[in-house]
């Protein structure tokens, strides 16, 4: 280490690929995964919610856009609070943001464990979840991940599969004299926005597309330009799939009252508007589908949170064990264990109480990033405030209304969805107040990157080269 510089990730990505990046990781067929709890909770109204939700979108992606022009680097909504606000903030976004690491591989156990029940209803859904579970964490602790093909085989599959049932589901609506009008979907009910507003809080999840676009930062050919492109394209190209399937779904398959919806509409919600509009042979696609795509989201997930808590060991952040890499694979098999320990956990929650996990986290890093953007760019460190209106407007008023309207979203959330956090966030202040023995040490920092540790770079002393001089003047140090 000492006779070369530090490894860099290699800058490839141009901006169509990391749109299809994003748009891959939003997935498409995530509509199908919200479609029944979000009609539920607003009696039918999700074409709204998710434009509720893509409004709101757009202003954090613009604040995130603005994020990756300033730190064009690996992190995300953890990198940008940390750089604006300090090691705290930055330490607790992260840990927030953590929730939603551990829950999205779990959420994809759920849906498979829901959609195979309905076509095997007297074998117990915690078998199907169980035996996906234990799959995975073999084949993370194996080292054996998602290649390319595979990624592209999915996505191939999904695509194909949610065009037929768009064809299938316009033919149904056509030829139902029943079917709602083509606005009916976007008009609100007898309550307002009100339940409007809280299933688009729960929609956030969905979105979490473009956040993973910045984490490739140090991947993209031209960052400052075409990251803050890609996301837009991603929020706005992924919302506008979302729209359109959830209002083709309302007009071939309606409902005027939700709250009489069948468990398997809720809760598998493909396997019935397959069957609606395509019969048995869409459902088995359908299934197909679901199957796939869920081992493999569950899959890179697990394998991406067991590399950040092994990271997590390896700083000092949590427990050295977690750490522990098991030579003849070269895997961090403590982390592994311990997240598909956790993982667990879902078989015994809901559905939507982990959608409103995962929800939580990413609508409080999203409110963090909009504020980054005002203190970074409106109240710079030993820097003048960019003169004129414009700079106000685009850096003051834009992230303003994307605090507020991420706020007014995050207090739309369940009240247990706030125990829950909440209690995870005590436990984040806890492990930092005995971490820097009630602040009189320094305030450990989240490492996302598979760089050399703090602590090996400190062994080297103060000669190692940094971008912006040495380990001292690295302000992530």
């Amino acid at each position: 280490m000492t006779d070369s510089q530090p490894a860099h990730l290699r800058r490839t990505l141009g901006l169509v690929p990391l749109v299809v990046f994003g748009l891959s990781y939003m997935a498409v067929a995530t509509v199908f995964t919200t479609y029944g709890i979000v009609n539920q909770l607003t009696e039918g109204h999700l074409v709204l919610s998710y434009l509720v939700a893509v409004v709101v979108m757009l202003f954090t992606a613009s604040s995130y856009g603005a994020m990756v022009r300033k730190f064009p680097v690996a992190g995300s909504a953890y990198t940008y609070t940390q750089q604006s606000f300090g090691g705290v903030v930055g330490f607790l976004t992260g840990w927030i943001l953590m929730l939603d690491y551990l829950f999205i591989p779990m959420i994809n156990f759920m849906i498979l464990g829901l959609y195979m029940g309905t076509q095997f209803p007297s074998v117990p859904n915690w078998i199907f979840m169980l035996a996906c579970l234990l799959a995975v964490l073999l084949f993370n602790v194996l080292g054996i991940s998602l290649v390319n093909k595979v990624n592209i085989t999915i996505i191939a599959i999904t695509v194909g599969v949610i065009a037929v049932f768009a064809f299938l589901a316009i033919k149904t609506a056509v030829n139902d004299p029943n079917a709602p009008g083509l606005l009916d979907p976007f008009i609100p009910g007898a309550e307002g926005f009100s339940p409007v507003f809280a299933g688009a809080a729960v929609l956030a999840l969905s979105f979490l597309g473009f956040d993973a676009v910045s984490t490739l930062s140090e991947e993209a050919k031209n960052a400052r330009k075409d990251i803050p492109r890609a996301i837009i394209l991603t929020t706005l190209i992924g919302g506008a799939v979302f729209i359109v399937i959830s209002w083709l779904g309302a007009r071939a398959y309606y409902l005027d009252d939700w709250s009489t919806a069948s468990e398997d509409l809720i809760n598998a919600p493909g396997v019935v508007l397959a069957g609606h509009v395509g019969g048995e042979a869409l459902v088995v696609a359908f299934l197909v589908m679901v199957v796939i795509g869920c081992f493999g989201s569950g899959l890179a997930g697990q394998v991406a949170v067991s590399r950040i808590i092994y990271a997590m060991g390896r700083d000092g952040i949590l427990p050295k064990p977690f750490s522990f890499i098991w030579a003849k694979f070269g895997t961090p098999v403590v982390a592994a264990v311990t997240v598909s320990i956790f993982a667990l956990s879902s078989m015994f929650l809901s559905l939507d109480q982990a959608a409103f996990m995962i929800s939580f986290g990413a609508l409080g890093a999203f409110a963090m990033v909009n504020l980054s953007v005002i203190k970074v760019y409106l109240f710079p460190k030993g820097e003048q405030r960019p003169p004129g209106a414009g700079p106000l407007i685009r850096y003051g008023l834009i992230p303003l209304i994307g605090v507020g309207l991420t706020l007014w979203l995050w207090t739309s959330l369940q009240p247990l969805t706030w125990v829950v956090g909440g209690i995870w966030l005590l436990i984040g202040v806890i492990i930092l107040l005995i971490k820097t023995h009630f602040f009189r040490r320094p305030v450990p920092v989240l490492d996302f990157s598979e760089g050399p540790t703090t602590e090996a770079i400190d062994a080297l002393g103060d000669d190692v080269p940094f971008e912006g001089g040495t380990p001292a003047d690295d302000p992530v140090r």
